[in-house]
């Protein structure tokens, strides 16, 4: 057994919206740490990925890709290596029947994939896993454990996951994990309100980051019009139609400026639909999903980021972009304003208001002086808060203690 091993454990990995997590095993193994990556599905969108996550993908585990006869040999492998912690295991997945999921289909799903990562994990002599999300993968970790010689510990962001605890049997997950890695003070506290104080100390503020020296800043632009530019998935969480209604009253307003939105999903074809009956498809841009090569020469084009969300953890993309030197425009919500200090390094508008959000923008693109001024900040806050090495240092070391357990 390697004592300087571990697993991450995805429900898809990597995938295109979720990069930090592929950058953030890069860090740890260039800091000493070998880590094997597992996916319960394959990732889609693999084709515009980099090479790098592409090669990624050729040495991962896809849990539900594997033929039955593996799946058996699995399963069969666990029985017969531990057949009272197969037992057990079995009887933790039959309670997810009527709690958690309370789902039959789930349940026997769960445990098929917990079996299925058991074999893996015994084949590479791997006694601990990460699971990012405290999503439904944490679960097939729950249950590895109860198999035994299996510990496991999250990264939680929210705030999705804070809205149904009861169904996702998040205190439970909590309360089981060795350790918790909360990115925010906001997340934590949530951690706080469904977990008794004695295992407050578990709970750790590491924040996720970028890497300074790749995302430097970016020559000034020299657009014939401002360029605006928001990144994230389409979907009703990250409040682009908000953005696009404060982009219709300044373009009715007479100001000039081009906006690219970069990223697909559900809300594209509301979002199309908008712009064209608004009169806004000249000057709004759908680039659909790019991988992260292109998406930091997208970075270099902007003047402005945006992003205008109802509810998120902490966006990556916004630390990508105050690395960059590009001024920043964000919303009052969750652990957003433990990134940006409004009106230090970077503007915050009310979420949900249109209005607001297009006077922050318009102050923006009227007073350069402030666009420099919170730019420059921005990007010393990354570094200082937001380096992702050196926030990992913090992560590495959680990791080497349960290894020395």
């Amino acid at each position: 057994m390697n004592d300087n091993q571990i697993a991450y454990l995805c429900s898809q990995y990597p995938a295109i919206s979720h990069t930090f997590i592929y950058r953030e095993i890069e860090s740890l193994r260039k800091g000493g740490m070998k880590v094997h990556t597992a996916s319960i599905r394959k990732p889609s969108g693999l084709e515009v990925m980099t090479p790098a996550e592409q090669q990624e993908a050729t040495s991962t585990l896809f849990v539900l890709s594997q033929p039955p006869l593996k799946i058996l040999k699995a399963h069969l492998h666990s029985l017969t290596h531990n057949p009272s912690g197969y037992m057990k295991m079995a009887g933790a997945a039959l309670k997810l029947i009527t709690s958690g999921p309370k789902s039959p289909v789930k349940a026997v799903a769960y445990f098929i994939e917990a079996g299925i990562l058991l074999q893996w994990v015994h084949d590479h002599g791997i006694t601990h896993i990460h699971e990012h999300f405290g999503n439904p993968t944490a679960l097939v970790a729950m249950l590895m454990k109860q198999y035994g010689g299996i510990s496991f510990s999250l990264s939680i962001h929210g705030p999705d996951i804070f809205y149904t605890v009861d169904s996702s049997m998040l205190p439970e997950k909590v309360r089981e994990a060795s350790f918790v890695r909360c990115i925010s003070h906001y997340c934590r506290s949530q951690i706080m309100r469904i977990s008794s104080p004695a295992a407050w100390d578990n709970f750790h503020i590491i924040r996720c980051g970028v890497d300074p020296d790749l995302y430097t800043v970016r020559p000034e632009p020299e657009n014939h019009h401002p360029e605006l530019l928001c990144v994230g998935r389409l979907v009703p969480a990250k409040g682009q139609h908000i953005l696009l209604e404060a982009c219709s009253k300044l373009h009715k307003e007479g100001v000039d400026f081009h906006l690219t939105m970069v990223g697909d999903g559900p809300d594209r074809t509301s979002l199309e639909e908008y712009a064209r009956s608004n009169s806004l498809e000249t000057i709004v841009t759908f680039t659909g999903a790019l991988g992260q090569d292109k998406v930091r020469s997208v970075y270099d084009r902007a003047d402005l980021f945006i992003l205008a969300s109802f509810a998120e953890g902490v966006p990556v993309v916004l630390m990508e972009a105050m690395a960059k030197e590009i001024p920043v425009i964000s919303t009052r919500i969750t652990g957003i304003p433990e990134l940006i200090d409004h009106e230090k390094d970077g503007l915050l508008a009310v979420p949900g208001d249109p209005e607001d959000l297009a006077f922050q923008i318009r102050r923006m693109l009227e007073n350069s002086a402030l666009r420099t001024q919170l730019a420059k900040a921005g990007r010393q806050k990354v570094i200082a808060s937001y380096n992702q090495h050196n926030n990992n240092h913090g992560l590495l070391n959680l990791f080497r203690k349960e290894l020395q357990q």
